[in-house]
């Protein structure tokens, strides 16, 4: 017993000694770019907390006038306070999202397009991960509903302002639970058969394949795309497991912060060069590889058309 009590006793007290060396590690990329954004407006959906809290803050420090875009504007309001008294930029507004709801999508992409003549960064940023078997406003599985289907519909009614105000950029959040992902189009609503787990896996493929069509469809118009792997990071988003949250606890030294979390979106956005990337998968600031199946031309096509016709859009 005093054996064992002396073996624990000294591994959490090696854990303690190297936790500064692994936090560094597991930290990841650091977007390095110096680009400052004055006259440049940023939409980031999700950004009242976590990843995209920590977005808007790094993009208002550059200048940029930057739109927080969620569903709870109370607490959107406390974060854009608190933003702007961090950066000193009076430029951070915040705007009613739910993206389980068609129409709250749409008056938002009507009000925006409404107040503002440009826009030069897209951040579809917000998420929901392992949520018990429910349908959006639309009659939409929810991972599917906000995850895909949400900011797909979002990209396409401010893309025309993107377009005007080129060069211009979309960032999708993906995961690299996206190799674990199928696009099961027999079953797109899970109804027949679900689980939470890899309904957000099938729903961070769809971003991936997302990403890789609309850069196909966007070339030529100086709007490039780009599908990020923030890295693990400790958010909210895993508030409806709870044994993610308590493995989230148990590993803190391993799991990224917000802030560090934030880094690749923030390079995708800025980075100077990135074009040639369009449509491409970023992990910890470096394009990486994606699964065979976020590869494949057909399923991207595929999705796309099928995304198209449960929202009634045309989008050639």
């Amino acid at each position: 017993m005093l054996v064992a009590l002396g073996l624990l006793t000294s591994f959490f007290s090696f854990l303690y000694v190297v936790a500064p060396s692994i936090r560094k590690f597991f930290a990841g990329g650091v977007c390095r770019t110096n680009v400052q954004l004055p006259g440049k407006v940023v939409v980031i959906t999700g950004a009242n907390t976590g990843i995209g809290k920590e977005t808007a803050r790094e993009l208002a420090r550059r200048g940029a006038r930057v739109y927080i875009a969620c569903r709870d504007v109370l607490k959107g309001e406390s974060a854009a306070s608190e933003i702007r008294a961090d950066t000193k930029n009076s430029q951070v507004l915040v705007r009613k999202l739910d993206l389980s709801d068609t129409k709250s999508i749409r008056a938002f992409a009507e009000g925006f397009l409404a107040e503002e003549k440009q826009l030069h960064v897209l951040i579809n940023n917000a998420g929901v991960m392992m949520c018990p078997y429910s349908k959006t406003a639309d009659g939409f599985e929810t991972h599917l509903g906000v995850n895909h289907l949400g900011h797909f519909l979002l990209t396409y009614l401010l893309l025309e302002r993107l377009k005007v105000s080129a060069p211009a950029r979309v960032v999708n959040v993906s995961s690299v639970v996206h190799h674990v992902g199928k696009i099961r189009f027999h079953d797109l609503q899970s109804e027949k058969r679900y689980s939470r787990g890899f309904a957000y896996c099938h729903s961070k493929l769809a971003n991936v394949l997302f990403t890789r069509e609309l850069a196909k469809r966007l070339q030529g118009t100086g709007v490039t795309t780009y599908a990020v792997h923030p890295g693990i990071v400790r958010s909210e988003l895993v508030r409806h497991s709870s044994l993610l949250c308590l493995l989230w606890r148990l590993f803190s030294p391993f799991v990224k912060t917000a802030r560090e979390g934030a880094q690749t979106s923030l390079h995708c956005a800025l980075a100077e060069g990135l074009e040639p990337l369009s449509g491409k998968y970023f992990s910890d600031c470096k394009r990486t590889w994606m699964s065979p199946r976020a590869r494949n031309n057909k399923t991207a096509e595929r999705l796309w058309n099928v995304s198209c016709e449960l929202l009634g859009i045309q989008w050639e």
